[in-house]
């Protein structure tokens, strides 16, 4: 089992207060509120185009967002500096691949600790010592997913965004996500996932957040 070395009083919540966004007069957010508590698990759910990755882009600083809008544990975010305790997985990451580059070199560029027994329980539960120094382009989209998701619980989040995390695995690879998150959940860290298939979270999920192609949303569990 994967446990996170937590610190006593380490939490995440998360308050969203009437966040609009539009790109180029577009409206993708529409006065969206919602609270997360510790260990809170939420998926945003949409077709594409709606606005799921946009508002994660919003909660870790990539987009500009008003103050007063996003709040870490009372914070407001634009007063923020860094964001810390944060894991995130992008959809699609960009490498440049010009020069060999492997699992290895990624996880140990992200982990200034060294190879501790953290380290090396996070490549052991995810399986990534088969190609753990193999070229990244070689890789399969589980494999290489895997790789992203150890370097995003190397920062032993408090709160772990995962944007589309299914999307081009296999069905082994989805399995030992979802094993995954249920642990990480069970360890009180707060997650919000974006999909298509909710069947994937069903049994994970404390809410769901709908998005529309107008920019508005609903809140059910």
């Amino acid at each position: 089992m994967l446990k996170l070395n937590k610190q006593k009083g380490e939490s995440m919540q998360i308050e969203v207060r009437n966040l609009s966004f539009a790109y180029t007069q577009r409206l993708i957010l529409n006065n969206i509120s919602f609270s997360l508590d510790q260990g809170d698990f939420l998926t945003l759910v949409g077709k594409n185009g709606t606005g799921k990755s946009t508002l994660i882009k919003c909660l870790i600083k990539i987009l500009k967002v008003p103050e007063g809008t996003i709040f870490f544990e009372g914070i407001d975010i634009n007063v923020l500096k860094l964001l810390q305790n944060i894991g995130y997985v992008p959809q699609k990451v960009e490498f440049s691949y010009e020069f060999p580059i492997t699992p290895s070199e990624i996880l140990s560029s992200a982990y200034l600790k060294g190879k501790d027994d953290y380290y090396t329980k996070i490549i052991n539960t995810l399986g990534i010592n088969p190609f753990y120094r193999d070229n990244v382009n070689n890789l399969s989209g589980g494999q290489f997913q895997k790789v992203m998701i150890a370097r995003a619980l190397l920062n032993q989040p408090k709160l772990l965004i995962l944007d589309e995390p299914t999307v081009g695995i296999d069905n082994e690879s989805i399995q030992s996500l979802y094993e995954i998150l249920e642990n990480l959940k069970e360890q009180k860290v707060t997650i919000i996932i974006s999909t298509h298939d909710t069947e994937f979270s069903k049994n994970l999920s404390d809410y769901y957040l709908e998005l529309n192609e107008v920019g508005d949303y609903r809140i059910y569990k």
